[in-house]
């Protein structure tokens, strides 16, 4: 009985023994283990800061360039207008072409036939001559309907805004609201502001409040300077498209859907409008389908190219994260390996493989921690200086709204956690089948196998991820200098640009062709001028709104009769010389083709190929505009890019200013003499003109920015991606050869001793490497080539097929592996055998 009481108390001993093991190791003391292991992987880490400070740098680098990627994602598209529920707003474009226009009489029925929106308001955007009391300037303004911000559900932050009681009929409401930052910057938050009178383009409006400072309009890239209602539209634009159902350029539709109700119902609501529009009033609408789209980007004509080159770009920031895994878990690897002999003892001396385990992850996740921490201050930095960067001073408060939030701070800790995972148990094939007698009394390894390893694979990995951000870079490269080297359809160079609306000072009518002939004949008379043109709004720059044609038999002038839809722009004779827009047939406009001669025109290539067979038989014959006029073609001109780059060849259609009389006026001065000069000398001879009359001076290359920046943004951030990709592979190449050859030295001495000659030592020592170089290279090439049509997604006219990007990134790859395998080399071939020898 004593002996098993006896057996009994040690067995029970025993359990509460293992009981308490467990609770050590998972329970109660799972703090001070890892504050332990913590301890311990720090003084581990300090003792090898080479490595240390190489895996955080790799690190920061990859979380750093996901880290600002994810921030532009997520002020750009993710992240939506800062108003109430704002999930719940949409725009309304339509269906079939991508835009958020609608005419106001459109938008009136929407608004009263759906079911499905708390209320639609509309908004439209242009410029003006704001006459605070000092010197009109030019400003931007938010044309709104009178439920605006009540469709929003936003409250003012000083005084009050305007309503739907507030309209009255046109030009009953000149009320204006500004924005918050226009009220800071321009009036010094002065709170007796309300109440002022301003004038806009010479109308006088009262300012009634200011808008919240957390509301920046409901277009993502500028926030307005103010708000005035549209029924205003005739004093602020000098024209009223309030009536006028077949203009569908002018106005974007929002609003909030109801609760429970689907954007797929609210689309199957809208449609049953759409049909209600094109059989009440067929002259002005074809088919009419309806989408909805977010309206920070312009729905989808702006959303869908930046979702798609900003998803690119993501894709591509993740396989820099994956490249940098790659690197760092082949670093672990080849560091378990070296330390073999103390995880053998460790075993030896009764550790478990556990916590052998957990402090090698330890040690990741320390790692990771520190290269998120690191990167992720730096990813800050850049965007809160991104968003607070304006490319563009003359689009007055242009700004990218990427400044960081939560979202960025939670991505980055995830990806530091994630990463640390990843690279962490790369080792931990080695530590579960370790032997540790084995270890001990084998010693270190002094060769290394001929089988494929773990680390090859993450090498040749590392090394296609590497080849495809460099291939991509090269392509956004080329695609940047074939955007340059386009034909737009007119010369930038030698031009400079004078932009004015001459409705911001009241003129009208006669007035402004008076005026825009004066000013033409003033600056043409400017010596070292050559020749001046004007155009109402240059192509690639806002130019050339979409009208319908007709040919000249057709008889029922509705839209889905139209043979094309052309680009229309006015210009004044002189403009195409000016531009340097090339004729090919028939003449250029002249001052008898004014309003009381026949309607002529003259047409591109692509417009008279499209209706009249040719260049040849377009001169002479007559096609017919949405109001039936008959217009004779009396010269054709070749094509150009009129919305953007990336546009397919598209019809275009020049009106001489003379019949088709506009405000909005920009001269086209060609000239050799230096812009600086030039430019003095024009603002000198049109303030002697109309001294009150606000304008901007440029160079044509200098309009030409805002067409090219996304061109120039792709090709910076794959460029940035690609050298970040370089230095990953440069790394990894570098570790691995380093690697291979520290642990064949003796054989390499061998070698050497036996009479080898330099290059057999150098193809002994690096060849594996070259040869996952080789591997890897074409790996990363023959993805990029089945990525073709994502990559074009991103960069005009991008495609890694050109024989120049090929080559370039074959050389690429090659210098890369030079560089990262020159100290290697020069170790391998620095082997003395008989030093070696004395140390064995």
């Amino acid at each position: 009985m004593p002996r098993q009481s006896a057996a009994r108390a040690s067995s029970s001993a025993a359990k509460n023994a293992s009981k308490e093991e467990v609770r050590e190791e998972f329970g109660a003391n799972f703090v001070e283990i890892l504050i332990q292991d913590t301890r311990y992987s720090l003084r581990v880490l300090r003792k090898s800061p080479g490595f240390t400070t190489i895996a955080v740098l790799t690190l920061a680098l990859a979380i750093g360039a996901n880290a600002v990627v994810f921030g532009v994602l997520n002020g750009m598209i993710l992240r939506p207008l800062n108003v109430p529920r704002a999930e719940s707003l949409y725009g309304i474009e339509h269906g079939n072409e991508y835009n958020m226009w609608e005419s106001y009489p459109d938008y009136r029925d929407l608004r009263d036939r759906n079911r499905s929106f708390d209320g639609l308001a509309a908004f439209s955007i242009d410029q003006v001559g704001l006459d605070t009391g000092e010197n009109p300037s030019r400003s931007w303004i938010n044309l709104v309907t009178g439920n605006y911000f009540d469709v929003l559900r936003l409250q003012p932050y000083l005084g009050r805004f305007f309503h739907g009681s507030d309209e009255n009929g046109p030009n009953s409401a000149p009320y204006i609201v500004l924005s918050h930052s226009y009220w800071h910057l321009h009036f010094q938050d002065d709170r007796g502001v309300v109440g002022r009178i301003v004038r806009l383009n010479n109308h006088p409006f009262t300012i009634i409040g200011v808008a919240p400072p957390e509301f920046h309009g409901t277009i993502l890239f500028g926030t307005p300077d103010s708000f005035v209602p549209m029924v205003n539209q005739e004093q602020v634009e000098g024209k009223n498209l309030l009536d006028a159902r077949a203009t569908h350029s002018v106005f974007m539709v929002l609003g909030h859907l109801k609760t429970g109700v689907t954007p797929e119902q609210a689309v199957a609501d809208l449609n049953s409008v759409g049909s209600y529009l094109e059989k009440t009033y067929p002259k002005d609408h074809g088919s009419t389908t309806f989408a909805l789209a977010r309206p920070g980007l312009y729905g989808n004509y702006m959303g869908s190219p930046m979702r798609a080159f900003l998803t690119g770009l993501m894709l591509l920031a993740g396989l820099i994260l994956l490249a940098a895994c790659a690197n760092l878990g082949s670093l672990f690897a080849a560091r378990a390996s070296d330390r073999s002999r103390e995880v053998a003892l460790r075993l030896a001396l009764g550790a478990s493989r556990n916590r052998i385990l957990r402090q090698l992850l330890t040690e990741a996740v320390l790692i990771s921690l520190a290269g998120g921490a690191l990167g992720l201050w730096g990813s800050v930095a850049l965007l809160r200086a991104v968003s607070v960067w304006s490319p563009f001073p003359r689009f007055g408060h242009f700004s990218l709204p990427v400044s960081p939030d939560a979202n960025v701070y939670a991505m980055a800790l995830v990806l530091a956690l994630v990463s640390g995972l990843l690279f962490g148990i790369v080792p931990l094939r080695q530590v579960l089948r370790a032997n540790p007698y084995q270890i001990v009394k084998a010693g270190p390894s002094g060769t290394v196998g001929r089988r494929i390893t773990l680390r090859d694979l993450l090498l040749a990995a590392q090394i296609a991820i590497c080849a495809v951000l460099v291939t991509s870079s090269m392509v956004a490269v080329r695609g940047l200098a074939r955007s340059l080297h386009s034909n737009f359809g007119f010369e930038p160079r030698n031009t400079m640009l004078l932009e004015t609306d001459l409705n911001t000072l009241g003129y009208g009518g006669d007035n402004v062709l008076e005026m825009q002939r004066r000013m033409i004949d003033a600056v043409q008379a400017i010596p070292g001028v050559e020749s001046v043109g004007f155009v109402g709004r240059t192509p690639l720059y806002g130019g050339g709104f979409g009208a319908p044609i007709f040919t000249d038999q057709t008889t029922d002038l509705k839209p889905s009769n139209a043979v094309a839809n052309a680009m229309r722009f006015n210009i004044s004779p002189e403009y195409f010389r000016a531009a340097g827009t090339a004729l090919l047939a028939g003449r250029a406009f002249s001052w008898h083709d004014d309003k009381d001669s026949p309607r002529v025109a003259v047409l591109n290539r692509q417009f008279a190929g499209k209706i009249f067979g040719s260049t040849i038989n377009a001169v002479g014959r007559h096609f017919k505009m949405r109001d039936g006029t008959r217009v004779q073609v009396v010269g054709v001109v070749e094509d150009g890019k009129y919305i953007h780059l990336t546009e397919d060849p598209e019809p275009a259609l020049f009106l001489p200013m003379l019949q088709a009389s506009i405000s909005e006026t920009c001269l086209v001065v060609r000239s050799n003499r230096d812009p600086q000069s030039l430019a003095a000398a024009i603002h000198s001879t049109v303030r002697g003109l109309d001294r009150g009359l606000p304008f901007f001076i440029e160079t044509w290359n200098q309009q030409m920015d805002v067409a090219l920046f996304p061109s120039r943004m792709a090709t910076v951030s794959l460029g940035a991606l690609g050298v970040i990709g370089a230095v990953l592979a440069i790394t990894g190449i570098f570790g691995m050869a380093a690697y291979s050859v520290s642990r064949r030295l003796k054989e390499l001495g061998i070698r050497l001793a036996l009479g080898a000659q330099p290059k057999e030592v150098l193809q002994a020592a690096l060849g594996r490497a070259f040869k996952l170089l080789a591997i890897g290279s074409a790996a990363g090439l023959v993805l990029e080539l089945l990525a073709t049509r994502v990559l074009a997604s991103i960069v005009y006219q991008a495609t890694p097929r050109d024989p120049l990007v090929l080559a370039g990134v074959v050389i690429a790859m090659l210098l890369l592996g030079l560089l990262a395998t020159w100290i290697p080399a020069q170790r391998a071939l620095s082997v003395d055998p008989l030093t070696l020898l004395r140390e064995e």
